[in-house]
């Protein structure tokens, strides 16, 4: 995967994020909140002035500031091309997808506009740069595992090739 791919796909994510981001604010904000499906799953219009799970309230700056930081060390891990394999430039384009689209709502409204809300458990309301580096972040863990478990293989056929 090149990184002008990767950069395109990730500037299309978050595009796709300040369009919901739009339209929710645009038809939700209105009403507050629609069952979409009851008992299960609640689009309810959120401003979050804080982090994941309501941390860091009315931290604006702080986050933007730690946001950009962990930004750029997320573009220069892109770019150095260091990443092992497929799945990690998808998981690291994830999650500066995500970073980027909520670093834009802080810098322009001040908050973050969630809006998905799961109603079967007790749950943060979220929205789609949320999930995005969510998912970033699994698929980054998971092929670290993967190349972890393939190196202990590897080097214990070594050993058994050594004795």
């Amino acid at each position: 995967m090149t990184g002008a791919m990767t950069v395109a796909i990730s500037v299309l994510l978050v595009v796709i994020d300040q369009a919901i981001k739009f339209i929710v604010n645009e038809r939700l904000y209105p009403i507050g909140s629609i069952d979409f499906i009851p008992g299960v799953l609640r689009f309810r219009y959120v401003e979050n002035t804080g982090a994941a799970f309501g941390i860091l309230q009315e931290k604006t700056i702080f986050l933007i500031v730690m946001t950009v930081i962990v930004m750029a060390i997320g573009f220069y891990i892109l770019f150095s091309q260091k990443l092992q394999c497929k799945f990690q430039y998808i998981g690291v384009s994830l999650i500066l997808s995500g970073g980027v689209g909520n670093l834009i709502d802080r810098i322009v409204r001040r908050y973050v506009i969630d809006y998905i809300e799961l109603t079967f458990i007790d749950f943060a309301v979220f929205n789609f740069a949320d999930c995005l580096i969510t998912i970033g972040a699994f698929l980054v863990i998971i092929s670290l595992i993967k190349e972890l478990i393939q190196e202990t293989k590897s080097k214990k056929n070594q050993e058994k090739k050594d004795a």
